[in-house]
């Protein structure tokens, strides 16, 4: 064990800090390695990178028996603007998934809701921004040790910690080891329904080959095999009231919830963000189960695989390294759940389809602001160019072309904000179904990608060629120049077939295509949906190519009868007819032939002439 006071260790504890603010991060870093027993590792804005730094230095994983020495402790900053539970869990979930054995340490504001959810997510320390330097490495020795530091906790008994402002109190009793399995068994339930979901998403992206279906189909039934082992393994009987202690059905989904109070006509929060994991009950026990936080939370974790585009169809998005992707995703991901809290109190139903334009567009210049920085000043030639400022100067372009086409929005606020049903091929599914979540999931991934296209896009525009811009977003095969003019060619030419073309006839045959998240990478689906709306409003060329195809429906099978019926005829009067009479002349030559070659040689009646 260590030694709090000790300023010496036979060991150096590398440190990875993680924090969006470089300069309270250069600071810290500063102030950490002034003790020699410490040194700071690797420092990222995000745990998405953190992620990335973890596998690079070969720390383990989940599946791993002992850690790795190669980082002893991870030191997450969040400020006060980020201190709130979602973004605490959207931190650190992927990152205790994938390294439970490592240690973190947590710096924030004091706030007992956030340090609640810290608990539940399994940090194992934390400490409030404005502690003394002597509290912090303290506290950063004692948590790398393998213990547990709560600033300001009280040890009451030897098996009870109470922590500052009556937090949670642990306890340790027999019943503890009961909820620990439990706890284990929806853990693991949580992350194979993750990943069969994955599986079966990748299973309906058209155009798989065989062998890949085959591979994906098995892949599945292992899951589902998986899914039945962990509830008969870690199964706790249930209450007696159950009829012969059945155990919970295998087949209900597990549900993120945040606990809600109905007080009037507002929503009033009595547990923020908590990531207990339960099942799906009746709605009306009198809470609102919210699915939002697990739909987000999915969302990340998928933004933590392969962004590749595997779609066949260019996306603004793919000029940016996969880390610039990613983090751009995540923050349209955080910023859309701002939006949303805003709205759950100001909006009703009926006011979204007339909000749509206005919310997209904020969330975009959100985005904008957020992803480049406020004051960032860009060189240009001899003049300095406030970047965000030149962007937002495409929202009317930026609107028309990507913002107001983005599908199904209205139905995903809807579904997220009222828990309104979805309908999928004419059928609506509860809020709370398999069907309604695996549609919204895909919803809100298309909007992510469609988000992120549009910020995108004004940089194209704008500044395609900038030295300072290539080098800090772009990736590495597309900075020449040639490169990025043929990127924003297949771009235009996109649009072009979009609009004449594959749009209008999307929306004939009443679907529309959406961008997923697959492990993959980035694939495209086809859904159903009533567009006759659409239809009616088209004109000009779009209008033509739905006449076009309705006129090639109609006379296609006319043309394919009159097609098969004289080829039927022609084929009949070939082999029949004709083929006959070649059969008889043919088979009378080959007969005199035949009968030729024999009285020529040994006579009429066979013998050899003299």
């Amino acid at each position: 064990m260590c030694d709090p006071n000790n300023t010496m260790s036979d060991h150096t504890l590398k440190l990875l800090l993680i924090d969006p603010d470089p300069i309270f991060r250069a600071g810290l870093r500063v102030v950490i390695e002034k003790f020699s027993d410490l040194d700071v590792a690797a420092e990222v804005e995000t745990s998405a990178t953190a992620l990335q730094i973890l596998a690079e230095l070969g720390n383990t994983t989940a599946s791993s028996v002992t850690p790795s020495p190669r980082i002893d402790l991870v030191v997450l900053v969040l400020d006060c603007f980020q201190s709130q539970p979602n973004e605490l869990k959207l931190q650190c979930q992927q990152l205790k998934i994938q390294y439970p054995k490592l240690p973190v340490l947590l710096l924030t504001a004091q706030k007992p809701s956030l340090l609640k959810v810290a608990q539940q997510v399994g940090i194992e320390g934390y400490c409030p921004k404005g502690v003394s330097v002597t509290d912090l490495i303290s506290a950063i020795r004692q948590v790398a040790a393998g213990e547990s530091y709560w600033f300001g906790a009280k040890k009451k008994t030897d098996s009870t910690l109470l922590l500052p402002n009556s937090i949670t109190q642990l306890r340790i009793t027999p019943e503890i080891f009961t909820k620990v399995r439990n706890h284990l068994r929806l853990s693991g339930l949580r992350q194979i329904d993750f990943s069969l979901a994955e599986v079966t998403t990748q299973l309906q992206i058209p155009g798989l080959s065989p062998l890949d279906r085959a591979f994906l189909a098995g892949q599945r039934r292992e899951l589902l095999a998986s899914r039945w082992l962990v509830n008969q393994l870690l199964a706790t009987p249930e209450p007696s009231s159950q009829v012969g202690g059945s155990y919970p059905n295998p087949q209900r989904k597990l549900a993120f919830r945040e606990q809600v109070k109905v007080k009037g006509d507002a929503l009033k929060h009595i547990s923020s963000m908590s990531p207990q994991i339960v099942q799906l009950e009746n709605s009306s026990q009198g809470s609102l189960k919210t699915i939002q936080s697990e739909l987000f939370e999915s969302t990340f974790t998928k933004l933590q695989f392969s962004l590749q585009n595997l779609s066949g169809v260019p996306l603004e998005v793919d000029i940016f390294r996969e880390e610039k992707k990613r983090e751009l995703l995540e923050l349209i991901l955080l910023k859309l759940k701002n939006v949303l809290d805003e709205l759950r109190s100001q909006v009703q139903i009926s006011q979204l389809p007339e909000l749509q334009p206005v919310i997209m567009r904020d969330l975009w210049q959100a985005v904008i602001t957020d992803f480049f920085g406020k004051y960032s000043l860009l060189q240009v030639g001899n003049r300095n160019l406030e970047i965000v400022n030149y962007l937002l100067q495409d929202a009317f372009i930026v609107q028309t072309a990507i913002l107001n086409r983005v599908p199904l929005v209205v139905d995903l606020f809807a579904f997220l904000l009222f828990q309104t049903p979805l309908v999928i091929d004419n059928v609506p599914y509860a809020a709370n179904s398999p069907e309604a979540k695996e549609r919204a999931a895909s919803i809100l991934d298309n909007l992510l990608i469609q988000v992120a296209n549009g910020v995108v896009q004004p940089l194209l525009n704008q500044f395609a060629n900038v030295e300072t811009i290539k080098q800090s977003f772009y990736d590495r095969r597309l900075i020449s120049t040639r490169e990025i003019e043929q990127f924003r060619n297949n771009l235009s030419w996109k649009y072009r077939l979009s609009n004449y073309i594959s749009e209008p006839k999307a929306i004939f045959e009443s679907r529309y295509e959406l961008f997923v998240l697959a492990s993959r990478g980035i694939a495209k689906i086809s859904i159903y949906a009533p567009r006759s709306q659409e239809l009616a409003k088209l004109s000009g060329i779009p209008l033509v190519v739905t006449l076009a195809l309705e006129t090639r429906d109609a006379i296609a099978p006319r043309l394919q009868a009159a097609v098969a019926f004289l080829g039927s005829g022609i084929i009949y009067i070939l082999t029949q007819v004709i083929g006959r009479a070649i059969g008889l002349v043919g088979r009378g030559i080959l007969q005199g032939i035949g009968g030729s070659v024999p009285e020529s040689k040994f006579g009429r009646n066979g013998e050899r002439p003299k």
